[in-house]
């Protein structure tokens, strides 16, 4: 009996291919391995080719985008030989991915599963247009419908040209794999290793990896069986998000309060999101948590975090994906009495932190080694603070307040003193009642947003390097007629990018560009997020 094989192979002085497939059945008794019908034009067009090595010796496999930098793969794709150990880093080969539109991008960086037939690998230069395949946090049940796609051999073809697709039944699964067999005559054949293994609703569920190859062309003519192995990919959402977190360029790190929970995701440069992580989970259970801040620092997110009981606690995610354990902020920066909020900014290697205690605004520092400054009362003139915002404009701290349902602004130079606290609708103009306000620096200029009328209003000003303000711009033409419970602003890659929690349970981004133009609002996927999100904090962080 012949063992289960790679679907890998060189065909005729060609490497095998693959493009966008279409999901869907193939006719009973349809002359076709793995590539039944032809896809439809347009779809599934995170589908893509793969070639390793050069025409004369390499191989062919398919793959899936998960992002534009990130393409879902089978390891045994770039293996020396079957069976060895993928090291991971630069491809021993070269290795390009060929686009449903025929572009052609090198693969730069290998992140394989040490537990299965599974890797991510890193394009040179990002894909634009399709968009990144779906992965499905399940496993299909027994005896499930599934279809597989890929681009390799079919029972009349060696280099078919267009992708096609099969359907196949689960026959049974482990905690790594799926055993599938092959309607009719459908069959994963020499090419369509890594291809994407889907549910009926068109989710990932696996990467097929080995087959018997019954039926397909240049194959055993005695072998007639259809099955197949392929990788789970079920359960490993935190893995690969884990791995996009870390393509290289400015990214937008997101801290969303849900519930008594803090979860953290990542929006990458291409404009996708990773799902969320509970962050207690990973760092420590403070027994609930209630509000956030965050700043980027060197690569790095520096998470505050105001626990349910009063308390105020810190941790870095660094670049790796790796968390500190959280510490007790009060222990070296004195203890603050009702706690109600928090903002953070980071400016050169210092992380600024100002905090809303018994109604007054306080602030710390917590410096490059590691060292906290204990907590002083800014500017003591005024009380009933109930909201604060930071950001960094010219080495300098700009903070914002709400005392009174009103804003106000004041700086702290680089020689430590401050200004006086300013009337924001002095400068700006009268709005009503601030219920919350976030802050950000985008070369010399201030930005502030407020959110007023209980969060039924937005507004958004400038202050500039002259000390001079612009009138409020109402973001009703931007966000739509939107109830706020959260806002957050962030400078990244020298734009100004807006976030949003709603009451009716959304999360909403924009960006402004530089020309002043702000993109149509998206709701940003909450995958991982079990409840309704509330208090949110936005920073950047650059991936080197």
């Amino acid at each position: 009996m012949s063992a289960l094989r790679p679907g890998t192979a060189r065909i005729s002085g060609l490497l095998v291919t693959t493009t966008a497939v279409a999901a869907g059945l193939v006719p009973a008794g349809a002359a076709h391995a793995v590539s039944g019908p032809e896809a439809v034009a347009g779809q599934h067009t995170s589908v893509v080719k793969l070639d390793v090595g050069d025409e004369a010796t390499g191989r062919g496999c398919t793959g899936s985008l998960v992002d534009a930098s990130w393409v879902l793969t089978a390891s045994s794709c770039f293996a020396a030989t079957p069976g060895t150990t993928l090291p991971a880093g630069a491809p021993a080969l070269k290795s390009t991915v060929t686009l449903g539109d025929g572009k052609r991008i090198e693969v730069a960086e290998l992140v394989p599963r040490d537990d299965r037939d599974l890797v991510l690998a890193r394009l040179k230069t990002p894909a634009t247009g399709p968009a990144g395949i779906v992965t499905a946090s399940a496993a299909p049940a027994a005896d499930a419908e599934l279809t597989a796609v890929g681009l390799g051999r079919t029972r009349t073809e060696w280099v078919p040209g267009k992708a096609h697709t099969g359907a196949f039944t689960l026959n049974a699964s482990d905690a790594t794999t799926l055993t599938i067999t092959g309607k009719g005559t459908d069959a994963v054949c020499k090419g369509d290793t890594g291809g994407p293994l889907l549910n009926a609703a068109g989710e990932l569920v696996g990467v097929n990896s080995r087959s018997y190859q019954g039926g397909c062309l240049g194959g055993d003519p005695a072998e007639t069986r259809t099955g197949a192995v392929a990788a789970r990919t079920d359960g490993l959402r935190e893995w690969i998000d884990g791995v996009r977190a870390t393509t290289p360029g400015w990214q937008t790190k997101a801290l969303v309060q849900a519930g008594t929970g803090l979860y953290q995701a990542v929006r990458l440069s291409d404009g996708s999101w990773t799902g969320y992580t509970d962050l207690q989970a990973k760092v420590g259970d403070l027994g609930g948590i209630r509000s956030t801040a965050a700043a980027g620092i060197n690569g790095d997110t520096h998470v505050l975090a105001v626990s349910t009981g009063g308390g105020l606690f810190h941790t870095v995610r660094k670049q790796d994906g790796t968390w500190s354990a959280f510490g007790n902020v009060f222990a070296v920066a004195n203890t603050l009495g009702n706690l109600t909020q928090v903002s953070a900014v980071s400016i050169g290697h210092d992380l600024h932190v100002v905090a809303v205690a018994d109604g007054k605004a306080f602030h710390t520092v917590r410096n490059g080694a590691g060292s906290w400054t204990p907590f002083r009362q800014i500017n003591g003139s005024l009380t009933g603070v109930t909201a604060a915002a930071t950001a960094s404009v010219r080495g300098e701290l700009q903070v914002g307040i709400v005392s009174g349902g009103k804003a106000y602004h004041a700086i702290r130079q680089t020689t430590g003193t401050w200004t006086a606290w300013g009337d924001v609708a002095q400068a700006v103009g009268a709005t009503g009642p601030v219920t919350s306000l976030s802050m950000a620096g985008t070369g010399d200029e201030t930005h502030l947003v407020i959110a007023a009328d209980n969060g039924t209003r937005q507004y958004h000003t400038i202050r500039n390097a002259t000390g001079s303000w612009a009138g409020w711009g109402d973001l009703k033409g931007v966000l739509g007629t939107v109830t706020t419970k959260s806002v957050s602003a962030a400078a990244v890659n020298g734009e100004l990018q807006l976030a949003v929690t709603t009451t009716d349970g959304k999360l909403l981004h924009t960006t402004r560009h530089t020309d002043r133009t702000w993109t149509t609002p998206a709701p940003a996927p909450l995958v991982g997020i079990p409840a309704a999100p509330g208090n949110l904090a936005i920073t950047a962080t650059y991936t080197g």
